[in-house]
């Protein structure tokens, strides 16, 4: 029988695929574009997890405990990158609307404020989407933005992990509670479906990205 952690990740191989292959991670990673990209990615990614935290914080369904690690939790992280980036009144800027929000991740955050609280199923999709994505994909973006733009670490929190200990029997860790979470055969396959949709959601912030970049560079 396969596991449940294996089947989550063929069954979303394809959309995860589709997701990376987004033009502006591809033309980010590549190094063809600015470090005020890095930062706008950083961004959104503060607005995301801000509600996916809280969300989790609030969420009562004790299977979602192995998850809720606090050496994960990126929200710390990303406001010490704000203020590297856009200083320290960043949050006045954000509130006012200086420091731009993709719809995509606004819609984004709204959607786990209004469904995280109450559906289990849901936020763990989320969460492993999220949170294996940056322990995996995460590390190798950091290398890369630091190699093409020059940002120092200072600038990158959101993707050092530097409680967990090594990242692979972390991950390992993580794969086991999936599958022993105890969710029954219908939540599993709740799971699955928004997790690819989560793929899809995700990729629609580097859409959105992409076409802010895009709108910046011709004026």
């Amino acid at each position: 029988m396969t596991a449940f952690s294996e089947e989550l990740k063929s069954h979303t191989s394809s959309a995860h695929e589709h997701a990376e292959q987004a033009g502006f991670v591809t033309e980010l990673l590549a190094g063809r574009m600015e470090a005020s990209q890095v930062a706008a990615l950083l961004l959104q990614n503060y607005v995301i997890y801000r509600a996916l935290e809280s969300a989790l914080d609030v969420n009562p369904d004790p299977r979602l405990t192995p998850f809720a690690d606090p050496a994960l939790m990126r929200v710390p992280a990303l406001q010490h990158d704000m203020a590297v980036h856009y200083g320290n009144d960043w949050e006045s800027r954000l509130a006012t609307g200086e420091l731009h929000v993709t719809p995509g991740a606004q819609a984004y955050a709204d959607e786990l404020a209004a469904l995280g609280p109450v559906s289990a199923t849901y936020l763990l999709a989320h969460h492993y989407v999220r949170y294996l994505g940056d322990l995996s994909g995460g590390q190798i973006i950091s290398a890369l933005v630091q190699r093409h733009y020059g940002i120092s670490p200072e600038g990158l929190n959101f993707y050092a992990f530097h409680s967990i200990g090594k990242i692979k029997p972390y991950k390992d860790s993580y794969r086991g509670h999936l599958d022993e979470a105890g969710f029954s055969d219908a939540e599993k396959q709740e799971i699955l479906h928004h997790a690819e949709v989560a793929f899809e959601t995700n990729r629609q912030v580097f859409v959105d990205l992409m076409d802010q970049y895009l709108q910046l560079s011709h004026g």
